[in-house]
């Protein structure tokens, strides 16, 4: 039981984060009759990868057991993460491998053999991906190959490899097996993909998203920052994946749907003062900024979006508004909260900048004249 826990917790630490992106809540655990044929498992390995086997032995599985699978060729060793009605519902949305049309086998519970090869295996992989990524170097293809994951019976090996362009690597697959002896198997991953396997902290503090619970990536463009308002800096969207942030697309949709009925921000405002210009907009109160686009120094003037749309239905009138912020439809300040307290102002950022000397002064100042003050008889 201890070499079960070890090996688990081992292989949480190897994997970065991937236990807990990859379980899953069975909310099916407490109904008696779930399901006649719960006879399939859902099998967890290394790098957020997972299967689903038959158990054709009948065997008593649960949540956390180690046990030896059938591999292509081989046999395989993983940990069962999912049991009963529900993994029908996983399997609708992640495809099983299939073995001439059929799902692969479950052959029996880890002996103590399999997982002291299985342990074996996976202390080799950090120094095969070194090695690895030598010859490659050696044979000077463009890529970088990032995690080596071994089967059970060390039979073979899968090589993660990250790539800008296509590479032919058959001549890297033939020294790689002749080097290790094994067969090989070349698998792309992407950016994201490395930093979800990697892991860290990303900069609103929290673990990375890629690394704790997103599986599926979607594809994020910069047009999901300019909904938002976000300035295109690219340091800023950035990730530590060198791509645009994932988070960019969590928030975009209420965005998209807060501004159906805005004004067309390329429209001009035409006014008895002068031309103006749209500058930003604060979109969840319905507030926009116009700016005057010339010489002269007027300042930003801030509408509600109803009177943006009034002013240029009197535009394509042929009509002028005497001013652009109308009384009647002035945006009035938002109304602080009963219990905001304005702390920016309490404390001066240069309170340390004062000399020392100056508070040594006034300290010696009081206690001579603390000192110089007559004592009153008791």
């Amino acid at each position: 039981m201890d070499n079960q826990l070890s090996i688990e917790r081992g292989c949480c630490k190897k994997s970065a984060g991937t236990c807990s992106k990859l379980e899953v809540y069975d909310w099916l655990s407490d109904v008696v009759n779930k399901s006649a044929d719960d006879d399939i498992v859902e099998v967890r390995f290394k790098n957020t990868r997972k299967d689903y086997y038959r158990n054709v032995n009948n065997l008593k599985l649960k949540v956390g057991d180690i046990v030896a699978v059938e591999a292509s060729p081989g046999h395989d060793i993983g940990i069962v993460t999912l049991t009963g009605a529900l993994v029908k519902h996983q399997m609708r949305k992640h495809k099983a491998t299939l073995i001439n049309g059929e799902i692969r086998k479950v052959y029996r519970k880890a002996k103590s053999v399999d997982i002291e090869k299985w342990s074996e295996a996976m202390s080799l992989e950090h120094s095969t991906m070194i090695e690895a990524r030598k010859i490659a170097a050696d044979l000077k293809l463009n890529m970088k190959i990032g995690d080596v994951e071994y089967q059970g019976d060390r039979t073979k090996a899968i090589f993660y490899y990250i790539a800008d362009e296509r590479v032919d690597f058959r001549q890297l697959i033939r020294v790689l097996a002749d080097t290790f002896r094994i067969r090989v198997e070349m698998k792309q991953i992407g950016a994201r993909q490395e930093a979800g396997r990697i892991g860290g902290i990303g900069p609103c503090g929290r673990e990375l998203c890629c690394a704790t619970w997103i599986g599926n990536f979607v594809s994020v463009t910069t047009n999901a920052a300019r909904y938002q308002e976000i300035s295109l800096n690219p340091q800023k969207l950035a990730g530590q994946c060198g791509k645009l942030k994932c988070c960019l697309n969590f928030e975009v949709d209420s965005y998209i749907d807060a501004q159906k009925d805005f004004p067309p921000s390329n429209v001009p405002l035409d006014t008895e003062e002068g031309r103006y210009y749209f500058q930003k907009a604060d979109i969840f109160n319905r507030i926009l900024y116009y700016g005057a686009n010339g010489h002269k120094p007027l300042p930003q003037v801030a509408i509600s979006v109803e009177r943006a749309k009034e002013v240029i239905r009197q535009n394509k009138r042929g009509q002028k508004v005497e001013k652009l912020a109308d009384r009647a439809a002035s945006v009035s300040p938002q109304k602080k909260p009963a219990d905001y307290e304005h702390v920016i102002g309490e404390e001066s950022l240069t309170r340390f900048d004062e000399p020392k000397s100056r508070h040594r002064k006034k300290k010696r100042f009081s206690k001579q004249n603390s000192s110089k003050r007559p004592r009153k008889n008791s």
